[in-house]
């Protein structure tokens, strides 16, 4: 504070101390200032009125114009679920243009398309290997530069646990954020709703009752894929060809632990009233205790917590995973709750 009442704070924009003194230096030889004292974060002076305008411009317009036009336009990826498509109007069309409405002209998203046309892309949601799937997403985050300064994730449904594949053994470019929005992470023991044509759900039912674990239905049927039966622990644990993998269920794979961890926020969103998910406790890392199918247990309660295989129980202590809950069915929200819970804290911050 200086006699004049006006303090000039350096607030630490994307420019160096170096070139920061050297402009206020600068402007000292330039208007005269009567004296001048530096301190860790800020600088202190006195001068006349008629520098004022002069200071203001140097020390801070123009730094916040460099910030602003250095720093990267946000970037978004999302995925969709089941029965869905990457650019279905009435859902990730839908999804994918609220989100571009509140980051601006700048602002970029990428609904992920897996296979060559919406139909495919469909298709491929029941019926192409999940780690395929996650190869092709990576191959397609990898090359869109849009997304080369990082992006966030938005997973709806089984979107949700095939972004935290992509966080888990993709980890260029950065995920910043992963927004899993009824996602499964300890799998599904039940298919009570599908939606899809009849002919798809049969055959989808008739798969799972040949033997969910069976080689060509693990290798052939998304769903089996992240098929979790209680009361085949060993069996899932042994055969599953993805869920098994990225939940860490047969070894630890540090350099998945160490991806996951890179996150800034992993977001899980639960349905209290979800009718598809069973059990709903999965979109939180809940899941059936072993050998039944009633009773059971919370995150903190598996050993995927206790043994901290994904490191979750570090970003839960650092603030990093945060639990949401929507009061209706699976991936029933209104446009309000998403801008207020997922938009504004996550997205366009």
């Amino acid at each position: 504070q200086s006699t004049w009442g006006i303090t000039i704070i350096w607030p630490y924009y994307k420019i160096s101390h170096t070139k920061f003194f050297g402009r206020l230096i600068e402007l000292i030889r330039l208007i005269n200032l009567s004296t001048i004292s530096t301190l860790q974060n800020f600088t202190i002076f006195s001068y006349n009125m008629s520098a004022l305008r002069l200071v203001y411009l140097v020390l801070v317009i123009l730094p916040a114009a460099h910030l602003e036009t250095n720093a990267p336009p946000k970037a978004v990826v999302i995925w969709h679920g089941m029965g869905d498509s990457c650019c279905n109007p009435l859902s990730m069309g839908a999804i994918k243009g609220l989100i571009e409405k509140h980051l601006g002209a700048e602002g970029y998203v990428h609904s992920l398309m897996i296979g060559n046309n919406i139909i495919e892309d469909t298709e491929n949601g029941f019926f192409m290997n999940s780690n395929e799937q996650i190869d092709m997403a990576c191959a397609k985050i990898r090359s869109d530069p849009k997304l080369a300064n990082g992006y966030d994730a938005v997973g709806f449904s089984q979107g949700g646990q095939f972004l935290r594949a992509v966080a888990q053994r993709c980890p260029e470019p950065r995920m910043r954020n992963l927004l899993s929005v009824g996602g499964q992470h300890q799998g599904v023991y039940g298919f009570p709703r599908c939606p899809a044509s009849s002919k798809i759900c049969d055959t989808i039912r008739d798969l799972l009752n040949v033997g969910a674990y069976v080689g060509f239905v693990q290798n052939h049927l998304v769903q089996a894929e992240y098929w979790h039966d209680p009361l085949n622990e060993a069996e899932y644990k042994e055969k599953s060809v993805f869920l098994a993998d990225i939940n860490q269920e047969r070894s630890v794979n540090q350099t998945y632990k160490d991806n996951l961890q890179k996150l800034s926020n992993l977001v899980l969103v639960k349905f209290l009233k979800d009718g598809m998910v069973v059990p709903r406790e999965s979109e939180w890392f809940g899941f059936y205790k072993p050998g039944q199918a009633q009773e059971l247990y919370t995150l903190k309660e598996s050993p995927l917590y206790t043994e901290d295989r994904l490191g979750l129980k570090e970003m839960i202590k650092l603030g990093k995973v945060a639990f949401l809950t929507v009061p209706g069915d699976h991936l029933q929200f209104t446009q309000e709750w998403f801008i207020e819970h997922i938009i504004n804290p996550y997205i366009i911050v």
